[in-house]
């Protein structure tokens, strides 16, 4: 399997890069368990500026309804309930809060104010329930640094679907980055997402070719700003979404 390395200023370049990287080295691989095959590699995507803009990426399913109630999942635990209802295994914010009844977001942000050169400050996702579980955890663990008086972000996936998955996990993880800098009452630094399986399953294999070729051909039209029209469509987005969350909820 190829060990693929993409470094870029900013998350819609380098998650195109990306895109591109698999397309051109990934390699078809069986996927047993789904009965059926992908194109996989391996994958460090590191960016430097992970707040600067452009921040969004047109290639992805969903619009700014699907990435604004992602973020809400991730970083407020919207969905939490699920959990507590039996009808998922996990949701990530939930463990995040959760470990052993211990949130792991507030001791982060705890240890690097005690500690600036701290290695300790990880967040756990992957658990004992994991083994042998038919829906194990993608994201795998999260660890943060201060270097430089800005804080570092180290992401691990397992597995790591690059077209429907990836773009919004990394705009989601960069947001929690955001949080917890602003916890610790640091500026953000760089953030690294790392995928030992960044794959995209035969049956998504005419969306990831559409997204080649419009980043190929009109590179542009991929790419536009979070701040203003796009953070306005997804701030519209959020009352629909918790009406939406409260029918689940009473269900």
């Amino acid at each position: 399997m190829a060990e693929i390395f993409v470094e870029e200023k900013t998350l819609p370049v380098a998650y195109h890069k990306a895109l591109l990287a698999l397309k051109s080295k990934g390699e078809i691989v069986d996927c047993a368990d789904w009965n059926t095959t992908c194109l996989d590699t391996s994958m460090t995507i590191h960016i430097t500026e992970p707040l600067s803009e452009p921040l969004i990426s047109k290639c992805f399913i969903g619009g700014p309804r699907e990435l604004q109630q992602y973020i809400m999942e991730m970083l407020d635990g919207i969905l939490d309930f699920e959990v507590e209802k039996g009808n998922w295994v996990y949701t990530y914010h939930d463990r995040m809060v959760n470990c052993d009844g211990k949130n792991q977001i507030d001791f982060v942000i705890n240890e690097l104010k005690r500690n600036p050169s701290s290695r300790r400050a990880v967040v756990l996702i992957r658990n004992s329930s994991d083994i042998g579980s038919e829906d194990p955890a993608c994201l795998q663990h999260i660890q943060y640094f201060i270097h430089g008086g800005r804080l570092d972000c180290k992401v691990l996936f397992r597995s790591n679907d690059a077209c429907k998955a990836s773009f919004m996990n990394m705009f989601a993880l960069i947001m929690l980055q955001r949080r917890v800098a602003d916890g610790v009452g640091v500026a953000m630094g760089t953030y690294t997402h790392r995928a030992n399986s960044y794959h995209c399953y035969e049956r998504d294999f005419g969306a990831l070719d559409g997204y080649i070729k419009r980043i190929t051909d009109t590179p542009d039209s991929c790419i536009t700003e979070y701040d203003g029209d796009w953070k306005d469509m997804m701030d519209e987005e959020i009352e629909g979404i918790f009406e939406t969350v409260e029918e689940l909820r009473n269900r």
